[in-house]
């Protein structure tokens, strides 16, 4: 009894988020893309031209095609990533089938298909990544391919294995419209799944070099609610000793830091920069991430 209750509590909610993404995702394949001939990336995107070359379905074909992946993938990433990774996958290619069965545009504008594919597009994939799975495919296979090129980001390989299903659409269908419209319809999506993912709000690092380290440093705590971090540093030039202040902060934050900084020292040197993610404190819980 006590599993089944961790289990609803924790995977349970990872299972519904996932499933949810899964039916935002065939909405938007089969209500905005598809029907505007805008290509999908990935296995999906195969599917998509196998579709329209042989009629074949394109979500059954998405899963006999993931499924000598997952068979490499299991012992590489564990059953969990695999098992949501399945859910993800399997989910999101019933539910392009099923809304497939009497789907139809939302709009013949091709540019507003693409924006509003995207926008969909992305809430799902965003809130299958939320829960711990991919969609399979090329997700499996750039995490694969990451593992023998370390130094190789793992989105600039989704990207290149993407753009080569796009480019093969447009050129067996001659359709250069449709592939630049698709990447409009990607990059929507991506800002969106970084939204849900990262949040509305990035975070800020900022260096403070200063000769008041405490008072700074003790300002940021009672306004700001944000620790600090006092470190030793010096110039390089000078050789004299300089006491730097360390601390992440909100971007909105960043106003407000400014002011407290100059009302303590007017000639102290503040470096901001962005940060893609803090964990922490006040910031994101610290999860392992298979």
């Amino acid at each position: 009894m006590e599993k089944i209750k961790r289990f609803l509590k924790t995977d349970g909610r990872a299972v519904l988020l996932t499933l949810a993404g899964c039916a935002i995702v065939g909405f938007s394949f089969s209500f905005f893309t598809f029907p505007n001939n805008i290509v999908s990336g990935g296995l999906t995107g195969v599917a998509q031209i196998l579709n329209l070359l042989l009629g074949l379905p394109v979500g059954t074909m998405v899963i006999v095609m993931n499924i000598p992946l997952f068979a490499v993938a299991w012992k590489q990433f564990g059953p969990r990533f695999i098992i949501y990774s399945f859910i993800g996958m399997a989910g999101s290619s019933v539910a392009i089938d099923l809304f497939n069965l009497f789907a139809r545009p939302l709009t013949n504008d091709i540019l507003l298909a693409a924006v509003y594919g995207g926008i969909t597009k992305g809430l799902g994939y965003g809130l299958i990544f939320s829960a711990g799975g991919t969609s399979g495919g090329t997700d499996i296979l750039s995490r694969m391919l990451r593992r023998k090129f370390a130094y190789i980001q793992l989105g600039t390989i989704g990207l290149v294995l993407d753009a080569a299903v796009v480019l093969a659409f447009a050129l067996i269908f001659k359709r250069a419209d449709a592939a630049m419209y698709t990447v409009i319809t990607m990059f929507v999506s991506s800002k969106v799944i970084n939204l849900i993912l990262y949040g509305a709000f990035t975070s800020s690092v900022c260096y403070i070099v200063t000769v008041h380290p405490h008072e700074i440093a003790r300002a940021i705590g009672d306004s700001l609610r944000r620790g600090a971090t006092l470190l030793k540093g010096e110039g390089a030039y000078s050789g004299e000793e300089r006491d730097v202040v360390l601390c992440a902060v909100k971007r909105q934050q960043i106003p407000a830091l400014k002011k407290l900084v100059s009302g303590i020292d007017e000639h102290a040197f503040v470096m901001v920069t962005q940060s893609h993610e803090v964990f922490g404190k006040n910031f994101q819980n610290i999860e392992k991430i298979d």
